[in-house]
């Protein structure tokens, strides 16, 4: 009975990682974030992580700042708004990270 329940849990878990990475969206047209004057004098540095709501025409709806520097999250945020995706049947959320590097 343990080696069935491993087994389920074993092909649930195969089958969400499947699904999870066929629903990300591939990405037509990126703009690079610009890199903030007063980050590059601070020597500020890091990740940022939006989600990204996108439309069925694939151009972007939202974008909200999940973690990251304050200084960067508005450039990442900016550019991000200007991504196209492929078109998909339905409106899709997606989680992106912009790295910045002094």
């Amino acid at each position: 009975m343990r080696k069935v329940t491993l087994l389920v849990l074993l092909l649930g878990c195969l089958l969400f990682t499947t699904y999870a990475s066929a629903t990300a969206r591939p990405v037509k047209k990126k703009v690079a974030a610009i890199y903030p004057e007063l980050a590059r004098r601070m020597h500020v540095g890091g990740t940022v992580k939006l989600e990204v709501t996108i439309e069925p025409s694939g151009s972007v709806a939202d974008v909200k700042v999940l973690s990251g520097h304050p200084l960067l999250g508005a450039a990442a945020t900016d550019a991000v708004k200007h991504w196209v995706f492929e078109p998909g049947p339905e409106s899709t959320v997606e989680e992106i990270a912009i790295d910045f590097n002094p």
